[in-house]
């Protein structure tokens, strides 16, 4: 797909895009996060976005086009590495407080699905967030739809479920690694003292 042209689904022009970004973004529970990974980056036009609200972001792909084009859209930005790699058979060191799998996690089979729900789990810092977006469209390729996608986050082990919003063309879904007393991490409001 990539071969005719460096951003084959338009990810940085068209409005549904851009709007699905937004409210991603606007879905983090915290303002600021130390360590994000984003697997499956495409040309890293949400990397670009995720660079704003993160100290560093590892953002992967395993096509080579991609990252090429990943890579040259955030040249700009030290806290971005955009690196070559291809989950769940490799995964990066250490851990992150925030995993963004957008767009991702419908193209595998059901046990490459757990092996990464599991490692995306096990590196999860405790009070960590994950967020999946995926298109709730029926696709060929895809072999599940967001809405067929979330009862399966739901039940990943380590994992608390938070907010899921379903648009009419995307499902959004929030989970935490519980902190390390067991309790989960506090809401936007709970964190600021409003309630």
């Amino acid at each position: 797909m990539y071969s005719g042209t460096a951003d084959p689904w338009d990810l940085a022009g068209r409005w549904y895009e851009r709007r699905k970004y937004a409210l991603t973004l606007a879905a983090l529970p915290r303002r600021r996060y130390r360590r994000a990974f984003e697997p499956g980056c495409s040309v890293g036009v949400l990397t670009r976005l995720l660079a704003e609200r993160c100290d560093t972001v590892l953002a992967t792909d395993r096509v080579p086009a991609a990252v090429a084009e990943a890579a040259a859209r955030n040249r700009d930005l030290p806290q971005v590495e955009v690196r070559a790699l291809t989950v769940p058979q490799e995964w990066p060191e250490g851990t992150f407080d925030l995993i963004v799998l957008s767009e991702l996690l419908y193209y595998f089979d059901a046990p490459a699905l757990a092996e990464i729900l599991a490692r995306a789990a096990g590196s999860l810092e405790p009070g960590g967030t994950l967020v999946t977006v995926h298109w709730d469209h029926p696709v060929p390729e895809h072999r599940l739809t967001g809405t067929q996608l979330a009862p399966l986050l739901r039940e990943v082990p380590g994992l608390v479920a938070g907010p899921e919003f379903h648009d009419p063309d995307f499902v959004l879904s929030i989970h935490h690694r519980p902190l390390a007393d067991g309790s989960t991490p506090p809401s936007p409001a709970r964190a600021e003292g409003l309630v």
